[in-house]
């Protein structure tokens, strides 16, 4: 758990204050729905999202409302009935975006930091520290050195999805088109999962139903990926992706 120091709240800076005169400037503050928590409306410290309605919040503020509910302070989805804490995850690539967008935060956390462990007279985390190699090795390993990218993938995110849309059944009508049709996400999701990243990216009403197919199978909600990836075997996967076929259709009237 990290520390549960003081935050900075407001912040007034542009985005793209270097920026060339031709590029769009946009304010800081229209990004705020999505860079800040909800719980104590400052920037997001170690993003960390809940697995059954991926709303983000600060680690420490997700965890000191756990003390007292199990619920989403967001949405009131029950999280978990007894141990809401093994429903949530680190969203490290949201993190790296919002220390990117918001100039000096990442800095000014730090030192928030080093404050709050020496006014208790502990001792201050040391950061990760990658030795740069010798030349030598540098010389030896020159073809082999290939450029890193800015974003790691977390180990736990071992499943990539592809989400096909197949279509809507006629009288649903408002709903966007789902941009981000490729996923990577834990094998231990289910497709309650899916179907709420689907419905949260489309923008769905409660009344429509979403049918997830894999093959020639219908999913059920408890699946997870990992059960329908061994279970369809190779007719699933297409180029090392599992292909998820999805369409969207009214309750059926009993």
């Amino acid at each position: 758990m990290s520390p549960m120091y003081g935050r900075s709240h407001e912040w007034s800076t542009n985005i793209s204050d270097s920026d060339s005169e031709e590029e769009p400037k946009l304010p800081l503050n229209q990004f705020y729905p999505y860079i800040r928590c909800a719980l104590c409306c400052g920037f997001l410290i170690d993003a960390t999202t809940i697995t059954e309605c991926l709303h983000t919040f600060c680690k420490s503020c997700i965890v000191k409302h756990f003390f007292y509910s199990n619920r989403c302070p967001t949405c009131s989805i029950v999280v978990h009935q007894t141990q809401p804490l093994y429903n949530i995850r680190p969203d490290r690539q949201l993190q790296d975006i919002v220390y990117k967008m918001v100039p000096f935060l990442e800095e000014f956390e730090r030192e928030q930091m080093c404050k709050f462990y020496k006014e208790r007279g502990l001792e201050v985390p040391k950061p990760v520290v990658v030795s740069p190699p010798v030349p030598v090795v540098l010389k030896r390993q020159k073809k082999d050195n290939i450029p890193q990218s800015v974003f790691t993938i977390p180990p736990e995110l071992d499943v990539s999805l592809l989400l096909e849309f197949v279509g809507a059944e006629e009288g649903i009508n408002n709903y966007k088109p789902l941009e981000r049709r490729y996923v990577r996400v834990s094998g231990e999701a289910t497709v309650r999962h899916v179907e709420l990243f689907i419905r949260r990216k489309m923008e769905l009403s409660s009344t429509c139903q979403v049918d997830v197919v894999c093959g020639d199978h219908l999913l059920d909600h408890y699946q997870s990926l990992k059960d329908i990836q061994n279970s369809v075997g190779e007719e699933a996967l297409q180029d090392g992706l599992l292909v998820l076929h999805f369409g969207l259709v009214l309750p059926s009237q009993s």
